[in-house]
């Protein structure tokens, strides 16, 4: 998508989503520069006066839900044809826009009974608020429930937060259901893609797997009464679908037909599991609880005052395992149970693998400038902002340093299947399984790392990337306005560029913070995305910016071996795709203070 393209008063940067209930965008206000997601309905819905009136009637009651669970609606705008919803811009820690869908799937479906468990009393947390203020969800599913913080953590406490409350009500369930098998016969090619302005590319054959599953999912959440057309469904039909949600979650599967209860796979169920799907899975919906928090109190108490599997099947339910063929017919819709061997990847001795820390100068906090008044248009305008306290090593991660952290993973990818590092651009070699370093290159600075390898390498020695205002700040050397970081100027024996090869780190004067190697050698990555007019808004909010909350390119700063001299500006800035990775790119690591 053109980046200059506009809705109203917002720049669309970039397509994030699109299902039964419309397209989704990360935008930009063009003024005050904020991002926020856009919730486009679809088209063809300006038209129809029923849905002109239940959008007036409920998006007044949504716009005010207010819980550190629930996406905030903040604006309601109509715009070249089409109506759509300003909400919070919620990214996980990796800057990345993700849903509960991809979170699982990256994490190879294989979430801990803690890790449900936090999603579970967040999502309880917020139906039970909106049940009480009248509002239901309607259509919840693993696509709006966003995650805000997706590595793993000693005590598991996944953030989540629930978007698009009330928009199958608002649109209509007879229209979302229209839609979503509409949805399954395009992607299944039966009929061809809708064009219309907002719909993104057409699918080709190696997406239409994905999308089929999403559109099975859309369908799979609905309870029977939605799918019934009944128009007397009411809030019951959240807690049918928060119970489709636990399932899955704990078993990687829809519960369809003749299902296996929870207690029949986990080895040591936390809490009475099977109480809380069989409970939110009843057919009838005055049967089914109202207040899903205290549903978990009451399976976690039960889990410990009788054992799970003593528990009776209720009537209501199908049996969990399937009768006989003697006792009763066979049902085409009643699947049979498989007995499926999990895959267990092989355990390796990892406690002997320590990281070589590097030593680290902490900066204070205070204010300080940076960009500048001449130099390229994404280094415009020259500002000030306010840096609290951090700390930043003293030179790049070395070869040494970062192999021992390929040791630790065990390979060249993460579990995410991002390249770490590509060991054509690197100095670190692999053979019969194990890597080594070539010769004289252990304290040169590691090249050949993706911005995921430095993030990873991070994570694992407890520290972080920098942002690119604390890189410049620390780049400066605490020069007033330098046009190098060592003034006005800078030699060939001050750092090392326009040359053949790094050098090994501290080969070179360090500046007056005592830090080593930040002109040249290698460009280093930044945590931020990178977005060409983001010092804008930088001046308008300049307390500790972060860079864009969404974006295509990473930042990289500092110049390399193979630059010129104008690449060693202070305020020259570099970029490129996250997954990139080339014998000119290292990193070095920063901390709070």
């Amino acid at each position: 998508m053109n980046e200059s393209r506009f809705l109203g008063d917002y720049r669309l940067i970039k397509h994030i989503g699109q299902g039964s209930m419309g397209s989704t965008f990360v935008a930009e206000q063009r003024f005050t520069k904020k991002k926020y997601v856009l919730k486009v309905l679809p088209e063809e819905l300006s038209q129809d006066r029923a849905f002109l009136q239940r959008f007036e009637e409920e998006i007044v009651a949504l716009s005010q839900l207010e819980h550190p669970n629930i996406v905030k609606i903040y604006n309601v705008s109509f715009a070249q044809g089409v109506y759509f919803l300003v909400c919070d811009c919620v990214v996980d820690d990796m800057g990345e826009t993700t849903n509960l869908s991809e979170f699982f799937r990256q994490r190879e479906k294989k979430l801990t009974q803690n890790e449900v468990l936090s999603i579970a009393q967040a999502v309880a947390g917020a139906l039970d608020y909106a049940h009480g203020c009248k509002i239901a969800h309607r259509n919840l599913k693993l696509n709006n429930i966003l995650i805000s913080a997706r590595q793993p953590l000693p005590a598991p406490q996944i953030q989540v937060r629930i978007s698009d409350w009330g928009l199958s009500k608002i649109i209509g369930i007879g229209a979302c259901l229209t839609r979503t098998f509409k949805g399954m016969a395009e992607a299944l090619g039966i009929v061809s893609i809708t064009q219309n302005r907002y719909p993104q590319p057409a699918v080709d054959a190696a997406k239409l797997v994905p999308i089929h599953q999403t559109l099975l999912q859309n369908f799979a959440f609905l309870a029977p009464e939605q799918k019934r057309l009944d128009v007397t469904a009411n809030e019951r039909v959240d807690v049918y679908s928060f119970g489709v949600l636990i399932y899955y979650l704990l078993m990687g599967e829809y519960p369809e037909g003749s299902f296996m209860m929870p207690s029949q796979r986990l080895d040591d169920p936390i809490i009475d599991w099977d109480s809380v799907v069989k409970e939110c899975l009843n057919p009838i919906s005055q049967a089914r609880p109202y207040l899903l928090e205290e549903l978990l109190a009451k399976a976690t108490v039960a889990k410990f005052a009788t054992p799970v599997q003593e528990l009776a099947p209720e009537p209501v339910l199908v049996a969990a395992e399937p009768p006989a063929p003697a006792q009763t017919s066979r049902s085409p819709w009643v699947r049979e149970e498989r007995v499926v061997k999990e895959y267990a990847p092989e355990k390796r001795e990892l406690s002997t693998i320590q990281p070589l820390l590097s030593e680290m100068a902490t900066i204070e906090g205070g204010y300080y400038y940076r960009g500048s008044s001449t130099g390229c248009r994404d280094e415009m305008p020259r500002h000030q902002v306010m840096i609290s306290r951090f700390a930043i090593d003293i030179h790049p991660v070395t070869n040494e340093q970062f192999m021992r952290y390929l040791e630790y993973v065990g390979g060249e990818k993460d579990n995410q299947n991002h390249d770490i590092i590509r060991l054509r651009e690197s100095r670190i070699k692999r053979s019969a399984g194990r890597f080594s370093i070539e010769p004289g290159y252990n304290k040169h600075p590691v090249v050949g790392v993706t911005w995921y390898g430095a993030v990873g390498y991070a994570q694992w020695v407890g520290k972080r990337l920098p942002t690119e205002a604390e890189w410049e700040v620390a780049y400066s050397g605490n020069l007033e306005n330098p046009l190098y970081p060592t003034g006005e100027t800078i030699e060939k024996t001050e750092a090392n560029f326009f040359s053949s090869d790094t050098t090994a780190v501290m080969s070179y004067p360090p500046n007056a913070y005592g830090i080593y190697d930040m002109a040249g050698n290698v460009y280093e990555w930044c945590q931020d995305w990178y977005e060409y007019n983001f010092y804008e808004s930088s001046a308008q909010e300049p307390d500790n910016p972060k860079g864009p909350l969404q974006g295509v390119y990473r930042v990289l700063r500092g110049g390399c071996w193979k630059s010129l001299q104008e690449d060693l500006r202070t305020s020259k800035r570099h970029r490129n795709n996250p997954g990139v990775a080339n014998g000119t790119y290292g990193f070095r690591l920063a901390s709070d203070a």
